[in-house]
This record gives C-alpha cells, structure tokens and sequence, in this order.
C-alpha cells in the first residue's frame, strides 16, 4: 500500500483566491459574506451570500473562455493550476496516463441550465445554445481540468450534493493507496448564487433569511437559521509518497483515513442521532491506525442549520475524544456545497501546517444542545497533529478524511 501526500493545493474562495489572504481571513476569523450582488435577490426573500470577490480570470483565462465554460469550472481549472504550481510537478515529465482528476460537484452548471431553460421558454427550442449541454453537466469540472493540463489518467466527478468534494479527495486517496494512480488532483468546486439556486434553497428554508452579514453563518449558535451560499473551489495535489519523495517534492500534509458512509434516513435531514456520521469518523480514524483521541481537530460540516449542527455535534461526541477542538469555517466561506470539501481540506491542512484552530466566527451563544469542543470566535494556537474534515449531505451522503500533520 501506498502512503498519499499532499504537495500543493489551489482556492477560489469568499475569504481569499491566495494562500495568504486565505490563511490570515482563517486565522483572523473575517468572514468574506456580505449582500448579494450577483443579481436582484429581493423576490427571493434572502439578501446574502459568500460571492467570491476579485477573481483573477486573466491570470489563467481569455474572455472566450467564459462563453465555453461555467463559472465553477473555471474556479476549479484556477485551483487546480495553483495547486500544480505550487507542487512544481513539471506535467512534460510525467506520465500522464497514472497522473488523475477528481473533482466534484453538487449541480454543476446551474446558471446555464437557468438562463436557457428560460431562453427556450421566450424563444423557442431551437434556440437553445450549442454550448447548453458542456456548460451545464456537473462533470465538466473534472473534464475541463483534465484537458487544460493533459491528464489521461481516471477522471471523474462525484456527484453526492455537499459531501461531493470530500468524496472526491477520499477516492482520489483510496486511488493512490491501492496503486492505480502516481498523481490527482482532487477536489471540489461550485458557483450556485443565481436566482434558481437562491430561490430553491430558500424554498427548503435551508437558507439564513438574516439580513446581517455577521450573523448569518452562525454554526452552533443558539440562533442559527440556515446556511449562507458561499462559492469557489478547493484542489489539492496528492501523490503517492514515493513519487513524491523521487522527484523531491515539498510535502505540506498526508492523508490517513477516509469513511465514506449513508444514514439512509431522509431525502434532505440527517439522521438525528448522528449515528451514519459517527461511523464516517470512526472509519477514518481507524484507517489512520490512531486512537479517536489522537484528534486534535474537527473541521466540521457545520453547516448553522439547526438539524445539522446538533446531529453533526452528536456524531463527533460519539466517535472522538471531547477534548477534540471543533469549528466550522462555514462561518468565514459560507456553504459551498460541493465544494465545500476541497475548501475545507485545505483550511484543515493549513491548521496542521501553522499549528492552530480556526475559529468559528461570529457566535453569541453556542446552543446548550451541542456538546463538542466548539472554537468560538478566536482562533486557538496549539498541537495539531491529526485532522478530521467532514461533509454531510442530502441524500444521507457521509465523508470523512482524516489528515497528519507531515514531519520528515
């Protein structure tokens, strides 16, 4: 068996697009949510969003590229070119046909499939874009990812709503592990804040109807009402340690463990007890080959909806140590959906790297319910040398990696 290290990572995010802006809004807890801009969201009765703000397009694109591709696929191309720059594997030097990509996504194109199917409503079938179909199919993340940097190797997209990025990163380990794979980039990216996005998430009164920024997304507060979209995307570079180690990589992190479970409960409510969740972290942990209380962080799913910080609380209370420390970073990025995990990947690592916790922003009161060691407000330095991140999402879906901190 292979061991699988992470040698370099790319974000587009609400709180930052580099890794210093990124590490300081974490480290600082300033969250990036604010009035929604992207288009008049009044009807929808929901005012804020976590939008990604100065994307830098021209440093990787051309004006033509954002007529042939929807917004999270170019967020996920931009992560996971910085991720390969900063890996500095040289792609003339590999072979391609063992190096992958495994980026997923909850919806996709959304905005695309929105603007035409109201376009063929006004207009008529045939006037539907060529383009519809490549916009719009939630696969095209991990396709176009794979074309902009010629691997040949497995590529796909896991497609398990917000558990999607953590999946993709969790097979992409299995992949190396089991030797089918030198190189992925795994991840997950998503842009959902549009009108239909907006409207039916609010529809499923899953969204905050705050109307300030600062106390919107607000995981394991006693006033928590929902979660605020957030965007972006989250790519990190695994490689099998060994190939890694030949080409002289710096390695930033390692992957240990990953659970993948279903509560097989509701189409959209965790199971209560937490119960599907608890055995996701035990299988990580135990594919670790650690103690549960080895643990030092939780970054949680966390997601400010009442149903899921208490079931999520219960299931970290049942499968590791209370002294564990817990936040949500949903608190500084919003939701991302499915690319919440490749996000949230990356904050776990660099809480490994720098050696602290990220707060969870912005909390008055933490429910009396919720019993985990939950990090308010200010971020904590101490001893991290093992992570859990975890995903949850509708369906029932559950993914857990488990993340050490790397000393050579």
């Amino acid at each position: 068996m292979n061991r699988v290290v992470i040698t370099g990572y790319g974000i587009v995010s609400p709180i930052g697009n580099d890794k210093e802006t990124f590490l300081n809004h974490l480290k600082e807890g300033k969250h990036g949510i604010g009035p929604i801009k992207q288009f008049d969201a009044s009807e929808t009765g929901i005012t804020v969003a976590a939008e990604v703000k100065e994307f830098p397009l021209e440093k990787y694109f051309v004006k033509k590229d954002t007529k042939r591709m929807e917004k999270y696929s170019l967020f996920a191309i931009y992560a996971a070119l910085e991720a390969l720059e900063m890996s500095q594997i040289d792609t003339q030097k590999e072979d391609m046909e063992r190096f992958g990509v495994m980026i997923g996504s909850g919806i996709g194109g959304l905005g695309t499939i929105q603007d035409q199917v109201l376009r063929m409503d006004q207009k008529g079938a045939n006037r539907v874009s060529p383009m519809f179909v490549p916009l719009a199919i939630t696969n095209m993340a991990a396709g176009n990812v794979a074309l902009r940097v010629g691997a040949k190797g497995i590529c796909t997209s896991t497609v398990t709503a917000c558990a999607s990025g953590t999946h993709s990163i969790g097979e992409a380990y299995r992949n190396i592990k089991h030797g089918y794979s030198d190189v992925i980039l795994a991840g997950g990216a998503e842009s959902c804040i549009n009108k239909i996005g907006i409207a039916g998430f609010a529809a499923l009164t899953a969204l905050s109807d705050s109307k300030d920024p600062a106390r919107a997304s607000i995981p394991f507060d006693t006033d928590r009402n929902g979660f605020v979209m957030g965007e972006g995307a989250g790519v990190i570079v695994l490689e099998s340690l060994e190939h890694a180690e030949q080409r002289g990589a710096t390695i930033l992190g390692e992957i240990v463990g990953y659970g993948a479970t279903c509560d097989a409960y509701h189409m959209t409510a965790p199971d209560p007890n937490g119960e599907g969740a608890a055995r996701a972290i035990r299988a990580a942990v135990e594919e670790a080959r650690i103690q549960p209380e080895d643990v030092n962080y939780v970054n949680a799913h966390g997601t400010s909806t009442q149903a899921n910080d208490k079931a999520e609380s219960k299931a970290i209370e049942q499968a590791l140590s209370k002294n564990a420390y817990v936040s949500s970073t949903k608190s500084l990025t919003g939701h991302l959906l499915g690319g919440a995990g490749g996000i949230e990947a990356v904050a776990s690592l660099l809480a490994l790297e720098n050696q602290f916790i990220p707060p969870t922003a912005n909390i008055n009161e933490v429910d009396p319910e919720i019993q985990a060691n939950i990090v308010v407000n200010d971020a904590i330095e101490t001893e991290v040398n093992y992570a859990v991140s975890t995903s949850l999402g509708f369906g029932g879906h559950n993914a857990v990696i488990c993340m050490k901190r790397w000393e050579a």
